[in-house]
């Protein structure tokens, strides 16, 4: 299927800009994804090679594409950065912001399934299908690095079955801090005992629920997926501090008997 539509009237470089503006915006077009040449453009559209140029150059200069040399031209890193480095930092330095992020997840994402499941077309049922045959094979072969890579990619899916453009760049943010590694609770919670087991089935009926185009279950499920996130996270959290806490005092325990003695030497 051809992405990049004749352009039947005004053409002129504004026109063939904003088609790829609008591919990038909904989600066709993805960060670091290469464009097609001059040529193969012009032709789509049906434009000339010189407004095609001219459309590319402009949207260059504001930061939307960037051309490699002898590589091409490719969709610039713009989607998914709301927040900045420096509250990142923040935000992985806060525990609070942890459980913040997972609450505000848990809401925007329960409603992002239930209009997934309301809006999903053939073709995004057939990419959701196509997602979750890859994630079973991955669960199948007890790979949970590629299962951890394949939950983002799941939820980034369902933002984009939505069709909502400002539901899907926001959510791709969030996954980003994930992917980014501001969050660590991610694979922690895949190594936990039942975790994966768990993550997967929720997973599925999330996925069942916008095949079956049942919004309201959509959401519940998909609530009830960040439910147990959430509390695993905070049981986790827990546990290492007690873990740490135990640590120290055996440290200090075994280090007693040595002040002791150094205490007689002097």
């Amino acid at each position: 299927m051809q992405v990049f539509k004749p352009i039947q009237h005004a053409r002129t470089a504004d026109e063939v800009a904003h088609q790829i503006e609008a591919l990038i915006l909904e989600g066709v077009l993805r960060v670091g994804e290469r464009l097609p040449g001059e040529r193969e453009l012009a032709n789509e559209t049906g434009v000339s090679r010189p407004i095609v140029r001219e459309a590319l150059k402009s949207l260059e200069v504001r930061g939307i594409i960037e051309s490699r040399h002898g590589e091409g031209t490719f969709v610039a890193d713009i989607i998914g950065t709301v927040f900045t480095p420096q509250i990142s930092g923040l935000l992985a330095s806060h525990r609070k912001a942890t459980f913040d992020y997972l609450e505000y997840r848990r809401e925007v994402e329960g409603v992002t399934a239930r209009l997934a499941a309301m809006r999903a077309t053939p073709a995004d049922r057939e990419l959701l299908s196509e997602l979750i045959g890859r994630m079973a094979a991955a669960f199948e072969n007890d790979d949970f690095e590629a299962e951890a890579l394949i939950d983002v990619e799941f939820h980034s899916l369902i933002g984009e079955i939505a069709h909502n453009l400002v539901l899907l760049h926001t959510l791709r943010s969030c996954y980003r801090l994930l992917s980014e590694g501001v969050f660590q609770n991610r694979h922690r919670l895949y190594q936990a005992p039942g975790g994966r087991d768990l993550l997967y089935r929720q997973h599925c009926a999330i996925a069942d629920a916008i095949l079956a185009g049942d919004g309201e279950k959509a959401m519940e499920a998909s609530r009830k997926h960040m439910d147990f996130v959430m509390e695993a996270t905070r049981e986790l959290e827990q546990r290492e501090e007690r873990e740490r806490i135990s640590s120290l005092r055996l440290a200090q325990r075994e280090e007693m008997p040595n002040r002791g003695k150094a205490r007689k030497q002097a």
